[in-house]
């Protein structure tokens, strides 16, 4: 909302308020009193006593109040008097007996309390239902989109750029929130490039390995076969007596022979190293397994559950497990973004706890078993054994978006954090992680 939107609304309001404050002020101006009417009312009051009316009957129906007594000091006169009343002389048969009074002041300002009651509480809730208003808007323009943008931002912290951002149709968050999906786009693109620029290095590197290795073995086979005969030949020189310059030639080719042989050995211990040290790059990820509350993953799939239709059966045994809590939301994330991208269903997460499981190395443990599963049509039996290798994107891929990384990686964290994950197809495909508990 625009500055000057917000200034005509409050602007209005303050009109508002302004307009009740004023039937206030003159509400409180006091009325001229009607003599001529409270002289005809006294008439009537003198008539009705001298005609022997009970008193309490007139001041019923006149609204007033008689007082009896000559006298000047009387008590009620002086509370009378007190009240602002409008008091005149009483005569019956022209005789004076008393006073009668009205007391009219203190009817208007009971009714001008009501009256100020009524403004006040008017203006309190016009300016409780405006200030709700107003934060409403400051929520609807300003708090909302920033919170979006920050759930957005958390998501490519992780590396999630398949996340769409959520759009604002407001002129500020509006193109804010496109640049920043541009900004997705081009991060998306760029990582694709990076994956596929690192695949054709690494194939790069084997077809160069592999045409260094070949050229490099014939040169080592030609050198023995050549050590073989230049050794058959030094030996019939010496049968025959040959001079000490052609038998210290021979050894000398020999020499030289065993040289290349060893410096072609050399090469093919660089080139596996280099083969190794391509492979193994992308294993490289940082692990930091600690002892975290297994709350933290219920926690984390009811803060997600509207992104992928996940339903929660049951809730995990509360225990410590070991785990990196940012590469677990990672494998959370890979795994329900496939059943979201490829099913389209309903996603199912169950919890139990499994004890005694037997463990590298002979021991056995306890371990939080997550069971996570969707409704669709699975992985054909051809790409079910190879869906968890590096690269390998399935069949049913098509024109979806993906590097072929996911499950690759979900396998080496979970292995990383001293756990594990399976697979398989029932109804559906289900995906089983194993949590080691403390």
């Amino acid at each position: 909302m625009k500055i000057r939107k917000i200034a005509a609304v409050f602007t209005v309001l303050m009109l508002v308020f302004l307009y009740f404050l004023t039937r206030l002020y003159f509400r409180a101006d006091s009325p001229t009193r009607d003599i001529v009417y409270y002289n005809d009312l006294l008439n009537r009051i003198e008539e009705e006593l001298s005609a022997g009316k009970d008193r309490a009957l007139i001041e019923e129906e006149y609204g007033c109040v008689i007082v009896l007594d000559k006298k000047l000091h009387n008590p009620d006169l002086a509370e009378l008097y007190a009240d602002e009343a409008f008091v005149l002389d009483l005569s019956v048969d022209g005789e004076y007996v008393g006073k009668v009074a009205w007391r009219d002041r203190q009817e208007e300002r009971n009714s001008y309390r009501n009256a100020v009651l009524r403004t006040s509480l008017i203006i309190w809730i016009s300016v409780l239902l405006g200030g709700y208003i107003f934060l409403l808007v400051i929520y609807l323009t300003y708090i909302r989109p920033s919170d979006a943008l920050k759930g957005f931002s958390e998501e490519l912290a992780k590396g999630n750029l398949d996340t769409p951002i959520p759009m604002s149709r407001s002129r500020l968050f509006g193109s804010f929130s496109e640049a920043f999906d541009i900004m997705r786009e081009e991060l998306k693109t760029s990582r694709k490039r990076r994956i596929e620029a690192e695949i054709s290095r690494k194939e790069l590197v084997s077809s160069l390995s592999h045409d260094v290795k070949t050229p490099v073995a014939v040169i080592d086979a030609t050198c023995e076969v050549l050590d073989v005969k230049l050794n058959r030949n030094l030996s019939e020189l010496k049968e025959r007596g040959a001079s000490s310059g052609d038998l210290a030639e021979i050894r000398d080719l020999i020499e030289k022979i065993g040289t290349i042989r060893a410096k072609a050995e050399t090469i093919n211990t660089l080139t596996a190293d280099l083969i190794r040290s391509s492979q193994e790059e992308s294993e490289k990820v940082e692990i930091r397994t600690r002892e975290e509350f297994s709350s933290a993953i219920e926690d984390y799939l009811i803060r997600i559950r509207s992104y992928g239709r996940i339903v929660l059966t049951g809730h995990i045994p509360r225990c410590l497990v070991y785990m990196d809590r940012r590469r677990m939301e990672q494998v959370l994330d890979n795994i329900i973004g496939n059943s979201v991208k490829y099913a389209g269903t309903d996603i199912r997460v169950s919890f139990d706890e499994v004890k005694d499981i037997l463990m590298p190395g002979g021991s056995t443990g306890n371990f939080i078993r997550i069971t996570i599963s969707d409704s669709g049509p699975g992985v054909s039996e051809e790409d079910l054994p190879l869906i968890a290798q590096k690269y390998y994107r399935g069949s049913n891929a098509g024109e979806k978006s993906g590097y072929g990384m996911g499950l690759y990686l979900v396998k080496q964290y979970m292995l990383k954090m001293g756990g594990d994950m399976e697979y398989y197809n029932d109804n559906g495909f289900t995906v089983v992680l194993m949590l080691k508990k403390v």
